[in-house]
């Protein structure tokens, strides 16, 4: 499961300092942050053209006016994509202040989260 270490201490750097009760999971092909028992964020490296992603779970408005942009990618499910699921490529969130910015986005909806069923 490719992610880059670097990126994925970045956001680990952001979560501790939020002091968010958070871990890792191996999952969607890289690394996610689980908050609070529910997936908030991860990172991965794209396999088709190598560049690193930034998965975000973030809220119903962030998530339509997110769609408009060119540095977000829906995340894919088999039928349509999964709502409040984004693909952030690389430009979106190389800066410090813009992958704040994301990761903010995605602690402010995580409380509002559905937590997935335990098996």
């Amino acid at each position: 499961m490719p992610f880059d270490e670097n990126n994925a201490q970045r956001i680990r750097t952001f979560l501790q300092h939020k002091e968010a009760d958070f871990f890792e999971k191996k999952m969607f092909g890289g690394l996610v942050f689980m908050v609070d028992e529910k997936l908030c964020c991860g990172t991965r490296i794209d396999k088709k053209v190598g560049e690193n992603l930034l998965l975000c779970r973030i809220d119903d408005k962030t998530y339509a006016e997110a769609l408009e942009r060119d540095d977000i990618l829906p995340m894919p499910n088999a039928e349509r994509p999964m709502k409040n699921y984004i693909f952030i490529t690389e430009n979106g969130w190389k800066r410090n202040q813009d992958l704040e910015f994301w990761l903010q986005k995605c602690l402010d909806f995580n409380p509002q989260a559905k937590s997935s069923k335990k098996k």
